[in-house]
């Protein structure tokens, strides 16, 4: 027999990819435009705004969830976001080619990244994320946040006043907002979809939770990044990724801890921490870049991490 609500199912994920197509698109567009009229570099911008906006939905689950007084859902979602980040996507776009990074372009970023899950265990050895913990990460986040604006100055000063076409900044922003709105849309379609059949096939809440809300919050990165492979800006792609794991482990887990205290047994968050670091660390370029081998490696790591978490017993 027909589960009763599949072919709903069925037609919410079919939206999602003229959703996701059309707003990542106007998304990547309006970016560019954005760091044109700035006059910032275009990872600069990747790391921060598009960072920022493609973590909408991670910020919305985890607010949600803490002011609901379960902040668990919200960290396991913003742990379980970054490793599908670092590894399903970046490994998936790997699969199409290799990627050139050019040296020392994301040091910093890198570095932060790196140490995000190791603070965050340190953290968590109590089995607790405290509003303690929670404010020590906003700082962290802070002191980010800082370092790029400074790098945003100095960038300003050293680059001349535009010489090219005009940017029209109300139509940068504008594509910006409609391209999110339309990323938005396509993950939550995704997920409503995607829930929906998983729960007719009896996959329990967790797993839904730890896998498919996590792809589908992280599907505005996907998209960034595929249409930013396509379009020649491996920066702005590599640069999303990499501010947007920075936002979910600092910005989103910091402030659900501050609204919160987010119960965290070592037990639980220690795989998706793991595997949030190997990620991260297999990300990092050599030679001036990132293989398909190291694609492979990647896309391996986010199945190692997806099987672990489907076979918890939770």
């Amino acid at each position: 027999m027909t589960p009763p609500f599949a072919a709903t199912d069925l037609l919410f994920l079919l939206a999602a990819v003229p959703a996701a197509a059309l707003g990542g698109s106007l998304f990547l567009k309006g970016v560019l435009g954005v760091a044109a009229w700035l006059r910032l570099p275009k990872m600069l911008v990747a790391t921060t705004l598009a960072a920022f906006a493609t973590s909408a939905p991670e910020l919305v689950v985890s607010s949600m969830a803490a002011l609901a007084g379960k902040p668990g859902i919200g960290l396991g979602n913003a742990l379980g976001a970054n490793v599908v980040n670092a590894g399903l996507i970046m490994g998936l776009v790997l699969l199409f080619g290799a990627l050139r990074v050019p040296p020392d372009a994301f040091r910093r970023d890198f570095a932060f990244a790196l140490g995000v899950p190791v603070l965050t265990m340190v953290l968590v050895l109590d089995g607790v994320v405290s509003r303690g913990d929670g404010v020590t990460l906003l700082v962290v986040f802070g002191l980010w946040m800082v370092l790029v604006v400074r790098q945003a100055v100095s960038h300003r000063r050293e680059v001349p006043a535009q010489t090219g076409p005009p940017v029209d900044p109300v139509r940068a922003w504008l594509h910006v907002l409609v391209g999110v709105a339309g990323l938005v849309l396509a993950g939550h379609l995704f997920v409503v979809g995607a829930s929906g059949i998983a729960v007719t096939l009896g996959v329990s809440a967790y797993v839904i939770g730890a896998t498919i809300v996590a792809l589908g919050t992280t599907m505005p990165e996907l998209v960034t990044v595929v249409a930013s492979r396509l379009r020649g800006h491996d920066d702005v792609g590599l640069g999303t990724l990499l501010g947007s794991n920075l936002f979910n482990g600092l910005a989103i887990v910091g402030l659900a801890a501050s609204i919160h205290p987010i119960p965290a047994p070592v037990s639980e968050v220690a795989v998706a921490l793991a595997f949030g670091f190997l990620t991260v660390l297999l990300m990092l370029p050599r030679d001036g870049g990132l293989s398909r081998r190291r694609g492979l490696a990647l896309v391996g790591a986010y199945a190692g991490f997806a099987m672990l978490t489907m076979a918890s017993p939770l």
